[in-house]
């Protein structure tokens, strides 16, 4: 289970479609131990968000490609929070729809890796230890 855990967290932060939420929860849920799984499933989903970073420091030039994974739209929604907020932004990195074009655009812009790592840890490992502590109150 905790296998499925930190893969699960890993696709769901790249372009994969994946619900990382549901694994963690049943993980807990099955009284496996709550301080792992918050930890693999942050390692993950961070890891995942790498992917993104990596993608956008070196394949942005093929961006009018149709097999590119984020569409101009999102692109252009992730661009307006990094010029309104900077590297900041990053702290959104858990949040649908915009946390992974936020991610890729850090990469885009080059955002000194290890500040992107930090705050993305941060932004990830904050998301699951929410879930985790409103599960665990239900």
């Amino acid at each position: 289970m905790y296998l499925s855990v930190f893969l699960t967290a890993f696709l769901a932060a790249t372009i994969l479609p994946a619900q990382s939420e549901f694994v963690v929860v049943a993980a807990q849920r099955m009284d496996y131990n709550v301080w792992i799984i918050w930890w693999l499933a942050s390692i993950g989903n961070t890891l995942g968000s790498v992917v993104n970073y990596v993608l956008g420091r070196f394949l942005v030039q093929y961006q009018d490609r149709r097999w590119f994974p984020f569409k101009p739209k999102s692109l252009a929604r992730g661009h307006r929070w990094f010029e309104r907020f900077g590297k900041w932004s990053l702290l959104m990195a858990w949040a649908p729809f915009i946390g992974d074009p936020l991610t890729f655009i850090a990469g885009m812009l080059r955002l000194t890796f290890w500040q992107f790592l930090i705050l993305v840890f941060i932004s990830k490992s904050g998301r699951y230890a929410i879930l985790l502590g409103v599960t665990q109150l239900f």
